[in-house]
Order: structure tokens, then C-alpha cells, then sequence
């Protein structure tokens, strides 16, 4: 039997300057893939710094929030202890209801500079997003779903709900 013999092709030697080229196009691609995987990380980076941003702004915004809380139960317990008074009158009385209302309504200045505002009044309808209600009771000539009264006024801190108003609504019997 013949032999065969096996022909291989050589591939043409490259000048110089084809290697070259070559190189410059390997880097040009190696660059282009290092300058996205840099876009990428600045744009994760610039989302993370804003999101954190965001978060610290948040927080400062409302830092005063447990302040305000504690202040919330003192200003009811003034209120209900000015109502107590204003039904016995001698001048001793009235001078204490006098102090209590410049303790509320120093009070409620600090709270109106600090931006709480205080919602809620008899004859309101009730909101289940600003308001409990504690009772229903049914009062001839008021509305349904109407606020008869007030155990505890609802505060506002920013757009927050520090604390949902305490109300009786009245309910119309079905």
C-alpha cells in the first residue's frame, strides 16, 4: 500500500505590523470591557450614595419623633386636669387653670415650631387612618360615622401619624 502523506497548511506568517494591529484590536476590546465593568460599579455607586442619602435625611427628618411622644400623654393629662378644675370656681382655681393653660399652650407652641399638628375635633367624620374609635353610641340628629367625642386628640409630626386620635363615633342603628 502507498503511504499517504499529509499536507497541512500553514497559516501565513504575520508582518509585524499585522501583529500589531492584532494586539491594538485585543486591547481596544479588553478596554471596552474594563470602561462598562467602570460604568456599572460608578452607576451602583452613585445609586447607593443617593440611597443613602435618602436614608440619613429620612432619619434627621424625624429625629425629634420620640420627643414628641412623651410629650403627647403630659398635654392630655393637663387637658383633663384643666376640666376637672373648670367646673369648681373660686379664684384659687382659676388661678391654677390659668397656669395649666400657659403650660398647654407653651406647650403647643414648641410643638407647632417643631411642626406637630393636632387633629381631630367633635363633629368630624372619622378617618380609620387618623382615628380609633374606642365606642360607637347613636345620638339622634348626627350623622353616621360622625366624631361625638374626643378621649384623646390625634398628632401629625411631618406626614406622620405620631398618634391616632381616641374618639366615640356615632352609629345609626341598621
Amino acid at each position: 500500500m502507498p503511504s499517504k502523506t499529509t499536507v497541512t497548511k500553514k497559516s501565513p506568517k504575520k508582518t509585524p505590523t499585522e501583529k500589531l494591529k492584532d494586539e491594538i484590536k485585543s486591547l481596544k476590546g479588553e478596554l471596552s470591557q474594563q470602561d462598562d465593568k467602570y460604568m456599572r460599579l460608578k452607576a451602583e455607586f452613585d445609586n447607593y450614595r443617593r440611597r443613602k442619602s435618602q436614608e440619613i435625611i429620612d432619619l434627621l427628618k424625624y429625629d425629634g419623633e420620640n420627643v414628641i411622644k412623651d410629650f403627647l400623654s403630659i398635654l392630655d393629662d393637663l387637658d383633663r386636669l384643666k376640666e376637672a378644675f373648670s367646673d369648681i370656681k373660686s379664684s384659687d382655681v382659676s388661678k391654677i387653670s390659668e397656669g395649666i393653660d400657659l403650660i398647654i399652650n407653651k406647650i403647643n407652641k414648641q410643638f407647632e415650631e417643631l411642626g406637630v399638628v393636632q387633629f381631630t375635633e367633635v363633629g368630624d367624620v372619622v378617618d380609620p387612618e387618623l382615628h380609633d374609635a374606642l365606642m360607637m353610641r347613636n345620638e339622634d340628629g348626627k350623622e353616621e360615622n360622625t366624631i361625638l367625642e374626643v378621649f384623646e386628640k390625634g398628632y401629625r409630626y411631618k406626614d406622620r401619624v405620631m398618634r391616632h386620635a381616641k374618639v366615640v363615633v356615632n352609629q345609626t342603628p341598621s
